[in-house]
């Protein structure tokens, strides 16, 4: 049994003393290969290791904030881009655990955590088809069949890969099986989950997946370039490189940096919810601005009219909110990236892939983003969303005709004694 222990990387020696970071512990895990490109290797040939990884993260950090720029661009296509991301973080999970799994030969692991991911996704995004798109599933019979009984058939689904798991038991070696399915479900709670509040967001209107994912890319540049050439004290062992230095200037330029962007981008486009147009067959971003995004008076603090000489200002509601999210992002959001450290370390890897040169796996990039998604969610769920008049009409468009004349009349009578009805409307009945 000690031996069976050792070999499964459980316990540190035969009293069952565990060291989490020893090397006994921890898998063999391959390092991440440099695969920077050749002529970017050329140019930066005669640089300092430190100087050139500093040119390399920062060209590719503008090649990535370009590509965000152009994601914007395309508008709710961005849907697809979220899924994708979601698809590659999940594999460079996955793939570290397979490495671990596959050395003892043992089936279906790969399979089943793609079957499981596939499974999951199906339960969210049909989630989201009933909510967001009942004029369009109410003119597809099959679609109503699949939004009808779409738990069920999830549940059945995820009950057949749970058989298939359970089938796969191998003797010997059912601890190291139960760890991965945890590590497959672990995972996709981390990455589906949480994508598929980004899509929330998104559906809240853009300015809610813009501004987010816009000031922890901030912070984590602002962070780094603090660190680089200020940082002195360290901030935390599991990111040795991590600086209070670079962690205070990041907190301060997101903060400045949020509440000038959130200024800038209250354009109907951006504020407006992401709906979907059964007649054009199309996403619809058109709306009467709410109150958030219209500028409101403010009477400042008796303090700071003594100090700056003005009694007023004229802000932005969401500009507020805005430091809010700021904040989180700032001071909460790097321990998303501080636990991805921990992860990292316990298999002894710098990086999830070495799929963005200077960067590491899409994971590497996306580790805050996700704990800032989660957040984002709750805030606007908290402090935000109010009834939404398009859902309820896309909820009351599924019901069958005598439900809907039901609840008509019930409408009509409500408003009737409230005295809400125009005049001509009684006229009328």
């Amino acid at each position: 049994m000690t031996d069976l222990h050792d070999r499964l990387g459980l316990v540190g020696d035969a009293e069952g003393e565990c060291e989490g970071d020893t090397k006994a512990n921890t898998p063999d895990v391959p390092p991440s290969a440099d695969n920077t490109p050749e002529y970017l290797n050329k140019a930066l040939e005669g640089l300092s290791s430190r100087w050139r990884n500093w040119w390399i993260r920062g060209i590719l950090s503008l090649t990535m904030i370009s590509g965000f720029f152009l994601i914007i661009y395309l508008g709710p296509v961005m849907l697809i881009i979220v899924m994708s991301v979601q698809i590659k973080c999940f594999q460079e999970i996955i793939t570290i655990g397979y490495r671990v799994y596959h050395s003892y030969e043992l089936p279906w692991f790969r399979t089943l955590s793609w079957y499981f991911l596939i499974c999951v996704n199906y339960f969210f995004y049909g989630e989201t088809v009933a909510d967001y798109f009942g004029a369009l599933v109410q003119r597809e019979e099959p679609l109503q069949f699949l939004v009808r009984y779409h738990r069920f058939i999830s549940f059945a689904l995820y009950l057949a890969g749970f058989c298939m798991f359970v089938l796969s038991l191998v003797k010997k070696h059912y601890r190291l099986q139960f760890y991965m399915f945890a590590w497959t479900h672990v995972t996709l709670l981390i990455v589906v989950t949480q994508s598929h509040l980004v899509i929330q967001n998104l559906f809240e209107g853009m300015i809610w997946f813009i501004v987010p994912i816009s000031i922890v890319i901030c912070n984590d540049i602002m962070a780094y370039l603090f660190g680089f050439f200020f940082g002195r004290t360290p901030l935390i062992k599991l990111s040795p490189k991590k600086t209070w230095e670079g962690f205070i200037g990041g907190f301060f330029s997101t903060v400045v940096f949020s509440f000038i962007v959130s200024k800038q981008i209250t354009y109907q486009y951006f504020v407006c919810p992401v709906e979907y147009n059964s007649e054009t067959n199309r996403f619809a971003v058109e709306c009467q601005p709410p109150d958030l995004f219209i500028q409101q008076e403010y009477t400042l603090p008796a303090v700071v009219e003594n100090t700056i000489g003005q009694k007023t200002v004229h802000l932005y509601p969401f500009q507020i909110h805005s430091v809010a999210l700021s904040s989180f992002a700032s001071l909460i959001g790097p321990f998303g990236g501080f636990f991805a450290s921990g992860f990292k370390r316990a298999f002894k890897i710098k990086d999830f892939a070495d799929t963005i040169p200077g960067h590491g796996g899409i994971m590497d990039r996306f580790d805050c983003q996700y704990l800032m998604a989660t957040f984002t969610h709750v805030y606007i769920a908290s402090f935000i969303r109010g009834p939404n008049p398009s859902k309820v009409l896309q909820q009351l468009l599924v019901l069958q005709p005598e439900q809907q004349l039901s609840i008509f009349n019930t409408l009509r009578s409500h408003l009737r004694e409230r005295g809400i009805l125009p005049p001509a409307v009684l006229e009328a009945q």
